[in-house]
């Protein structure tokens, strides 16, 4: 009888271990709506006559998608997901954002395009092309 209780115990830990791992570093359901995304979407694009990021990409991209979420650096970041027109074909681009606490002031962050990181000349170049 103690044999199979040490045996169930042997299982269980284990199981419990990567449950506990899973709850706190697994996959987190995407959040499309809050107050950083907001502040990021009607944020001006600098010296683009007062045209919002969200009206540039709008206008440029397609299947647009805004995401937030926290680093573990509690960094909070924005991401802009959608099909865009890059050097004449339609890619799919992802452009981050670190917003400061109490949305202050923001960075633009890295840009990818189909999964590779792009210069930040590139990702300027870019903004600027949505914007236009």
């Amino acid at each position: 009888m103690q044999n199979v209780s040490k045996r169930t115990i042997l299982w269980i830990v284990p199981i419990i271990i990567i449950a506990i791992f899973w709850y706190f570093y697994g996959p987190k359901e995407e959040i499309t709506d809050n107050e950083y995304i907001t502040y990021i979407k009607e944020a001006t694009i600098d010296g683009m006559n007062n045209q919002t990021f969200n009206q540039a990409f709008s206008n440029y991209c397609e299947k647009e998608k805004w995401v937030y979420f926290k680093t573990q650096r509690n960094q909070h970041v924005v991401e802009f997901k959608g099909s865009c027109e890059v050097d004449g074909k339609i890619s799919d681009v992802n452009l981050q954002y670190v917003v400061e606490d109490n949305q202050k002031d923001y960075q633009i962050g890295v840009l990818l395009v189909d999964g590779e990181q792009q210069s930040e000349q590139d990702r300027d170049e870019f903004i600027h092309d949505t914007a236009s």
